[in-house]
């Protein structure tokens, strides 16, 4: 029998890995607000959105944008996967700037 912390863990699983897919997290967002632990992987992956797409406009720069842009999402995919497979875990992660950021986040 599942506490009910792991029966939220386990129905919020999937949409808690396929929040740190780019613009998915929104979908987590709208369909799993009332899971806790989806929606703590949703805020955190909104936050880390907001910054590839911070990235994506700095990489028009040139030059300089250009080794933000390389830089920035290589950073972005590393901590996606990461998140990624926390989540998949059933963990709450603590990801350095994201997570205090994310958790401002009022929705």
């Amino acid at each position: 029998m599942l506490s009910s912390q792991e029966k939220e863990i386990h129905e919020g699983k999937f949409f808690a890995v396929i929040s740190y897919v780019s613009f998915l997290c929104i979908i987590t967002l709208i369909l799993k607000k009332d899971n806790k632990f989806a929606l703590y992987h949703a805020k955190q992956g909104l936050v880390l959105f907001v910054m590839e797409v911070a990235a994506f406009i700095l990489s028009i720069i040139p030059f300089l944008g250009w080794l933000i842009g390389i830089f920035g999402y290589a950073l972005f995919l590393l901590v996606s996967l990461w998140g990624i497979m926390q989540a998949a875990l059933g963990v709450n992660i603590r990801i350095p700037l994201i997570t205090e950021i994310s958790e401002k986040v009022v929705l």
